[in-house]
């Protein structure tokens, strides 16, 4: 009798240390550490979160979520294995306030999340003395094809917002909120006469004299093309007709030349020498 009742206690003893082991086993996972790729994003940037997480279970999903201004939440799905996952907040607009947490579920169905971070988009103040005219291209056989292109020399992006072009002496295109050249990128004024949306109004020859300005939104000039001289008047002095665009080799700093049209992209690497445009 006394045997069974040993066995008996041995029983429930074994009984109890394994409920006790599958609490253990069966417990949340903890969020060690959620980190952002870039501590101030400019509104180019793309943030990279990483959260390192531990426990006894395995990963079943991990989630990020993100805010923008105060709104909902967005939800984005990380990808990972062992104990690192990482998901991405897509660029937002400049002066944008961004909140977001990590939420981890184990395979034991319990969910964590982890504190709610936050950061703010800030562009640097932009250097308008970084942006040239790069192309301009009147050989096209319609207006629509016809271009000025314009150039970022600089290591952050140009917002092209009160940004102005005068051809001739008169105003022909100014840039609008939303319209940003990328560091070191092109940026192509498409249309001749108002062709296009967002062509400039005038017209443009390949064929007669010219004179186009680039100014910063506070009117200072920044750059010029001319090609031939006033006379009695911009677009009087007939010259030779050139079939290519009228390019800086290299972009943004080097002397005109005649090349293939090349528009929003960067220019060809040599050209022929246009004796008509002054350098």
């Amino acid at each position: 009798m006394k045997t069974m009742k040993y066995l008996f206690m041995l029983t429930v003893m074994a009984l109890m240390a394994a409920c006790m082991e599958d609490e253990v086993y069966e417990g949340p996972s903890s969020i060690d550490s959620v980190a952002s790729s870039i501590a101030a994003p400019t509104s180019t940037d793309n943030v990279t979160v990483t959260a390192v997480v531990s426990g006894l279970q395995a990963v079943r999903t991990a989630t990020l979520s993100y805010s923008i201004n105060g709104g909902g939440y967005n939800e984005v799905a990380m990808s990972g294995n062992g104990n690192t996952f990482t998901g991405v907040i897509p660029a937002q607009e400049d002066g944008t306030k961004v909140k977001y947490f990590v939420t981890v579920v184990n395979e034991a169905g319990f969910s964590t999340d982890s504190p709610e971070r936050e950061y703010q988009v800030g562009d640097p103040p932009t250097d308008f003395t970084k942006l040239r005219l790069n192309e301009l291209f009147g050989a096209a056989d319609t207006d629509e094809g016809k271009f000025i292109e314009l150039y970022n020399m600089g290591d952050f992006p140009i917002k092209l917002k009160g940004v102005s072009l005068k051809k001739d002496g008169k105003d022909t295109w100014m840039g609008i909120e939303g319209e940003v050249i990328p560091a070191h990128g092109c940026w192509a004024i498409i249309g001749a006469k108002g062709t296009t949306e967002r062509g400039f109004s005038s017209g443009f020859s390949n064929k007669k004299s010219v004179l186009v300005e680039l100014f910063d939104p506070d009117g200072k000039p920044l750059d010029v093309f001319q090609r031939g001289e006033e006379d009695t008047g911009w677009g009087n002095q007939s010259l030779d007709k050139v079939s290519g665009s009228w390019s800086r080799v290299p972009d943004g700093t080097g002397k005109w030349v005649v090349t293939d049209p090349t528009c929003g992209d960067l220019n060809a690497t040599t050209g022929t020498e246009d004796e008509t445009v002054v350098q």
